[in-house]
């Protein structure tokens, strides 16, 4: 169906309340939005290349996951589903502006990147350094957990392989099931699923991750009451944007939270994936129901890390409950803080931008461009970085292309720069890691006393 007979068939197309296409919401029976229009892609779920992604928001507004995860061609598969129009919710569309001249800039992007990619022979999700780099990991959980509870009994060398093992931990998170998860790892969505599981195996939730990730992140970056990744409480111990609650301790954030980091990887095992099966939501984003495999894989992957990870040790391991207690919170204060400091250098920091839906509701942004002035790369070139970041020091390239492997990002970069200078949209490089992240703490500073800080990016 071309656009203007998909036009003509939307005047009398049936229209859906979002309640109703809210009803459709599983494997078996998945509607989505896009653009405003409902399509029932049930049928397309066993064809659908990104596997179990094409569900990870069913019932819901897919506009940005849509346009973000496939090429321009993939428009043309969708209309085969059309079913007819949503009715506009009462609080609105969360509706960015067209992307510079009715959305010619990601258009153009794409089409860029999609070429140098066919032309190159590059096959967008698979990457055979993924796989030696995905079994270094994995092989170096194994044996630190080893190293550090059972092999070693001097404090030194077992608290050096429970920093090691942390640290691997981590890796598992932005490197392995991180592009899994964003169905970057490979062609096979049994692969990705499954290399996608692996952050169950180290005690966090892949589907919680989706839900918070790819359905809220992603689509809402740094929008302010719609990114659960800065979210914050009423009396919340941090302070991102200057549009979030202010109290007297946040001068001191700078201070503490450098240690508190420490506590994510804990607080997301043991209390966040909990909270939001409890509270059926993950700050903003709704998150959807459990499958009957998505439930079973939920609590086994809870079953299995407390199994192995926590009475095994208690039960075999030759330490003391003290020693032991010693080694998990020294592991797992590794795990949080490479997380935090990794993933917010990559959006909290003075360079980005934090955004506020205008009085209408919407964005003054394109959604593409929004990716660009809210996200900050750092360590352009460094093939160290890339491979201990997982790509997350080209940010923007990752957001604007969430479904290629992240070993690619560093050939592809250019090609993005190249476009954003064309467009005239600026794009945040901090030459190294150790400037983003003091970035990040200065930002912190900034909103918690109001002190003005300089810029330590350089804007492509």
């Amino acid at each position: 169906m071309g656009a203007a007979k998909l036009a003509d068939a939307a005047k009398s197309a049936k229209v859906f309340s979002v309640e109703d296409v809210a009803r459709h919401n599983s494997s078996d029976d998945c509607w989505v939005i896009v653009r405003g229009k409902v399509y029932d892609v049930t049928a397309w779920g066993p064809k659908h290349p990104g596997g179990d992604l094409l569900f990870v928001k069913a019932g819901g507004d897919c506009t940005q996951l849509f346009d973000s995860y496939h090429p321009l061609s993939a428009r043309r598969v969708l209309e085969k589903y059309y079913i007819g129009e949503a009715e506009v919710p009462a609080g609105g569309w969360v509706e960015y502006a067209e992307d510079l001249d009715d959305g010619q800039f990601y258009e153009v992007l794409k089409s860029r990147v999609y070429k140098y990619m066919k032309d190159n022979k590059i096959n967008p999700r698979w990457a055979p350094a993924m796989y030696v780099k995905s079994f270094l990991i994995l092989s170096t959980v194994a044996v630190s957990f080893y190293g550090t509870y059972f092999y070693f009994q001097n404090l030194l060398l077992c608290l050096l392989c429970a920093v090691i093992n942390g640290v691997a931990m981590a890796e598992v998170g932005v490197s392995i099931q991180h592009d899994a998860n964003h169905g970057a790892y490979s062609e096979s969505p049994a692969v990705c699923h499954w290399m996608g599981w692996t952050l169950d195996i180290v005690g966090a939730s892949s589907f919680m991750w989706k839900q918070q990730h790819v359905v809220g992140h992603h689509a809402y970056t740094n929008l302010h009451d719609n990114d659960p990744d800065i979210r914050v409480s009423a009396k919340d111990v941090r302070r991102v944007t200057s549009y979030q609650p202010w109290h007297s301790y946040h001068r001191y954030q700078h201070i503490y939270l450098a240690l508190l980091y420490g506590l994510l990887a804990i607080k997301s095992v043991l209390v966040d994936d909990f909270a939001a099966i409890a509270d059926g939501k993950i700050g903003p984003v709704k998150i959807s129901k459990f499958t009957s495999r998505e439930n079973l894989e939920f609590w086994s992957g809870k079953a299995i890390f407390g199994a192995y990870y926590v009475l095994l040790p208690l039960l075999t391991s030759p330490h003391s409950f003290g020693k032991l207690l010693l080694l998990w919170l020294t592991a797992e204060a590794c795990t949080g803080w490479m997380l935090a400091f990794m993933f917010q250098v990559a959006h909290v920091v003075p360079d980005v931008k934090y955004i506020k839906r205008e009085a209408d509701g919407k964005v003054k942004y394109g959604w593409a461009e929004t990716q660009v002035v809210t996200s900050a790369d750092f360590s352009h070139g460094s093939s160290f970085w890339t491979h201990m970041s997982g790509g997350l020091n080209y940010q923007v390239v990752h957001h604007l292309f969430p479904g290629i492997c992240h070993i690619h990002y560093p050939r592809i970069a250019p090609i993005v720069l190249e476009t954003c200078k064309e467009f005239g949209i600026p794009y945040t490089v901090y030459p190294t890691y150790g400037k983003a992240l003091s970035a990040h703490f200065q930002h912190l500073k900034t909103v918690g006393t109001g002190t003005v800080i300089p810029s330590l990016a350089t804007v492509g």
